[in-house]
């Protein structure tokens, strides 16, 4: 059966790796792995920090043409060479249909985005600015949270490839819940998401697929098994008693 899903299936070209005591191939979620089969509406990477999966959620994004900085794949700056190369080993498995839209957002990289933005509408061009298509207001006269939200709400615009690195970082939970909302209104426009978060709010939604990176690998997981979820649950059900095991001296 052909796919019509923007990518379907990740997979690490083991064989041609040298070395998996080298990074990232040393990390476990990257050693151990053989490929992913995506949801063709909305994936969710999650697991500790270290754990592997910004450094393949980036490589995915690099793998698709995107900059590893971040942005559309029209963006080509770049401010430090920090990404691996781990997008040269990656088999990125495409369906018959190609997105119209794309974006990789990485929230540690966003600074960059928004003065890449400001400096090409600095140039001269005979086309409208650039800045249009983010609201229209300069994303550094916003905070980080408002930025974010303007470019889910007027850069997106469906039928897109979005690739997220932690979206969550500047966001309150109820800014979450308006992302989580714009999420359903793109997938609802024939989009796909492969997220990487911390936040059990935005993992919440129906029938993504979770992927949780740990120390044995990569294994897909109920919503109610994620640590997120269980950690989250334990202390707003009993804060009092949590506090008292994580005070107690």
């Amino acid at each position: 059966m052909i796919s019509t899903q923007y990518i379907s299936r990740i997979s690490l070209q083991r064989d041609k790796v040298e070395s998996f005591k080298q990074y990232p191939f040393s990390l476990p979620a990257v050693r151990s792995l053989d490929q992913i089969d995506l949801h063709p509406k909305v994936n969710f990477f999650v697991g500790e920090n270290g754990s592997g999966k910004s450094t393949l959620l980036e490589a995915v994004a690099v793998s698709q043409g995107f900059n590893p900085e971040g942005g559309t794949k029209n963006f080509r700056f770049g401010t430090r060479q920090s990404h691996s190369n781990l997008h040269e080993y990656l088999r990125v498995a495409k369906g018959v249909r190609r997105p119209r839209d794309g974006f990789f957002l990485r929230a540690e990289s966003f600074f960059n985005v928004a003065t890449e933005i400001e400096n090409l509408d600095a140039s001269p061009s005979s086309g409208p600015p650039l800045i249009d298509s983010y609201g229209g207001k300069s994303l550094h006269e916003q905070s980080h949270g408002e930025s974010f939200l303007a470019l889910l709400l007027h850069r997106f615009g469906g039928k897109g490839l979005y690739i997220l690195d932690e979206p969550e970082a500047a966001l309150s939970p109820q800014r979450q819940l308006a992302v989580l909302s714009r999420i359903h209104d793109l997938v609802l426009d024939d989009s796909q998401f492969i997220i990487a978060t911390h936040s059990p709010i935005l993992m919440a939604y129906p029938d993504a697929c979770i992927f949780q990176f740990t120390a044995d690998g990569i294994k897909q997981v109920a919503y109610e098994d994620t640590e997120h979820f269980q950690v989250t649950r334990d202390f707003l059900l009993n804060p009092q008693r949590m506090l008292k095991v994580l005070l107690d001296r």
